[in-house]
């Protein structure tokens, strides 16, 4: 009788606790690590030889939306492409519980433009069989899952269902009563698994305000008040247990830093700052921030930084396009259906306000920099691969006008690129430099049209590890699984050792790589997404069970919902 479900014979092992890498043998029982060392064959009932390969931890991303396609894609794609085998949920305080059965619709039409996942997939796949956040755990534990999933408790549809919809948009303080709803709500929901709670706060006067409801108004959790975050963090205290994770864009930074601090005091228990990136034009803000982690560090409180470590861009047309939101002027126009935009974008009395209120630079590089990258009718084809500033001198007409001339005149369809903001690789350097900041920021599961920033495990490996040098093999895996593991609270994982939950990669260092972007029509109701797949996975396993041998999806789905980060 073999004593291992599965051995991994002879791999260059880097178990993510930053030990010098070694070579050895891993055997798996019951889907947990059961020894690491050497280990005969016929030990094992199925083996891997992983000769010449890097056996390390499955990663861990901490900032996704998987929330609605979770009801559709076990695999969480394309996280689990690029190593991923544990995400968290519930992130930005966006999500679908507690929602009362009459706000299910406009639960799902918040999604649609904050986080740009298509209504028509929601409405095909998800099963609105739960009301209360307890319930929709247990729905979630029914799901199959190719990876595990530990999920937050989000702040905009707990204050839709205490406050009610108009209410809590209105931004009135809520009743001793409502908070004390709230923190029972909050209580009950920890009591069944959740592992904290979360809210993006991108105040409406500030100067990132760029992620909106369906309607353009703003979401309720950027108008709600320092008070409830407070309240939040009271139960977690009390609790002695749980997460924080919040993003917080005011007007002032070191307004928003005390208030990180001042939860973090409150609860004793971590809270994530989302996020630090570098900005090629505006090097003196992550650098801002780095500090102050660094002095949270020194003082022990329990701040912890996520970074942003990919450099995508954001395709996009403007069928769909909402990331113009910061201006007042651009949210108004892209907002309806796509007859409605393209009437109003076309509309030359409007074209004078979106002069005067070009979109800041938030989310997007800057305007001119923008190309214009696929046009659908020849008499445009001369300016495919220019960008705004160079197809603005070449036209002679303001870059408004040749953006919109050209949308407008093939109905919304003309494809743009907006490249990132952090494109120095000097600056990007020193975020990385700091080795208390968590890889990721993938967003996973939305901005399906514009983004693909799941890769950013095998972009780390590849380019910042094996290309440029600037981390070990141990960092990078300490970086990528055990620190978001530590940071997050997810039990046992993130580190390749005895007795832990069996998350593997398999690579080839070597052949690690990105593939070019692709559209793929797989998402329920007929809609579609724009992918990165990935080279040089060998094996990807899940609580013990392979998950993906190369390319190829078992089918397999060993994930598990983490409740209580188990």
């Amino acid at each position: 009788m073999p004593e291992f479900d599965l051995v991994v014979k002879n791999g260059m092992i880097v178990d993510g606790t930053r030990a010098p890498r070694f070579r050895g043998d891993v055997g798996i029982a019951n889907g947990r690590v059961a020894r690491v060392g050497r280990i005969a064959n016929h030990q094992g009932a199925r083996v891997i030889d992983a000769g010449g390969l890097i056996v390390a931890p499955g990663f861990i991303d901490l900032h996704t939306h998987y929330d609605a396609q979770i009801f559709w894609d076990p695999y969480l794609t394309i996280s689990s492409w690029h190593g991923i085998t544990s995400v968290v949920i519930g992130n930005c305080g966006f999500g679908f519980a507690p929602v009362k059965p009459h706000d299910r619709e406009r639960a799902m039409l918040t999604m649609v433009r904050t986080e740009a996942i298509p209504l028509r997939a929601m409405q095909a796949a998800m099963t609105w069989d739960w009301e209360t956040y307890p319930q929709f755990l247990n729905t979630l534990e029914r799901l199959p899952k190719g990876v595990n999933i530990l999920p937050y408790v989000p702040m905009n549809p707990l204050l839709n269902y205490v406050m009610g919809i108009e209410d809590a948009k209105s931004g009135r303080m809520p009743t001793e009563a409502e908070h004390a709803q709230m923190r029972r709500i909050l209580d009950e929901a920890m009591d069944a698994g959740a592992h904290g709670w979360s809210a993006q706060r991108l105040l409406p006067d500030g100067p990132s305000s760029v992620q909106r409801d369906y309607d353009g108004s703003p979401m309720n959790t950027d108008i709600m008040h320092d008070e409830t975050c407070l309240e939040m963090a009271r139960v977690l205290g009390a609790r002695g247990d749980g997460f924080q994770e919040l993003t917080l864009v005011g007007k002032d930074p070191k307004i928003d830093a005390l208030h990180y601090e001042k939860i973090a005091e409150l609860s004793g228990r971590p809270i994530m700052f989302e996020a630090v990136s570098s900005q090629d034009r505006f090097p003196h803000r992550h650098r801002n921030q780095i500090r102050w982690l660094e002095s949270c560090r020194q003082r022990g409180l329990p701040v912890f930084g996520q970074a942003i470590t990919t450099d995508a861009g954001l395709s996009f047309t403007f069928e769909d396009w909402n990331l113009f939101d910061d201006s007042d002027a651009w949210r108004e126009a892209t907002l309806g259906t796509v007859l409605e935009r393209k009437e109003k974008l076309g509309d030359p009395r409007r074209r004078q306000a979106l002069k005067d209120q070009m979109p800041r630079e938030s989310l997007i590089s800057y305007f001119d920099q923008i190309i214009i990258t696929e046009c659908i009718k020849a008499v445009n084809k001369p300016l495919e691969g220019l960008t705004m500033g160079e197809a603005s001198r070449r036209t002679g007409k303001h870059m408004v006008d040749v953006m919109l001339d050209l949308a407008v005149s093939e109905d919304l369809k003309t494809e743009f690129f907006a490249p990132a903001i952090n494109r120095d690789m000097s600056l990007m350097k020193e975020v990385i430099d700091y080795p208390y900041l968590t890889f990721g920021v993938s967003d996973g599961g939305a901005h399906t049209k514009f983004l693909t920033a799941g890769r950013y495990p095998t972009e780390a490996i590849a380019k910042y590890c094996r290309d440029f040098g600037w981390l070990s093999l141990e960092d990078i895996h300490w970086r990528l699984s055990a620190l978001p593991a530590f940071c997050a609270g997810f039990r046992d994982r993130g580190m390749l050792r005895e007795g832990a939950p069996a998350d593997i990669v398999i690579y080839d260092l070597d052949q690690l790589a990105v593939r070019p972007i692709e559209i793929l029509h797989d998402l329920p109701g007929n809609e579609w997404r724009r992918v990165q797949r990935s080279d040089g996975y060998k094996w990807m396993i899940v609580n013990g069970e392979v998950t993906f041998e190369g390319e190829r999806c078992t089918g397999a789905t060993p994930g598990k919902l983490l409740r209580h980060g188990h």
